[in-house]
């Protein structure tokens, strides 16, 4: 998950979720809402990519990126958890008093 945070980290990494949570798109579609060169589009795509963010699949000549809602939602369900927003998943730790005061 730490990975994703870093993704997530950068400001058009997030951009390019906004526009991959509308449609899946190619990574020309993507570079053409930046003013930057398409192989820092790449770059970017590629740190998502690891991060587990985005997948790719192969149509003809293009490659589309999609997001992977499984880790976002993994990530999302996180973050909830700890601001206290959220459900939480795993149990309560509760902790021994006496313990803590050894």
């Amino acid at each position: 998950m730490n990975e994703s945070f870093k993704a997530l980290a950068d400001p058009t990494r997030r951009q390019i979720i906004r526009l991959l949570r509308e449609k899946d798109r190619s990574a020309g579609e993507i570079a053409d809402y930046f003013k930057m060169s398409k192989p820092s589009i790449s770059h970017h795509l590629n740190a998502l990519k690891h991060a587990g963010l985005v997948q790719d699949e192969r149509h003809g000549q293009f490659i589309m990126y999609s997001l992977n809602t499984t880790v976002l939602e993994e990530v999302l369900g996180w973050l909830l958890e700890l601001t206290g927003t959220g459900k939480q998943n795993e149990p309560e730790v509760h902790f021994n008093k006496e313990a803590e005061e050894k």
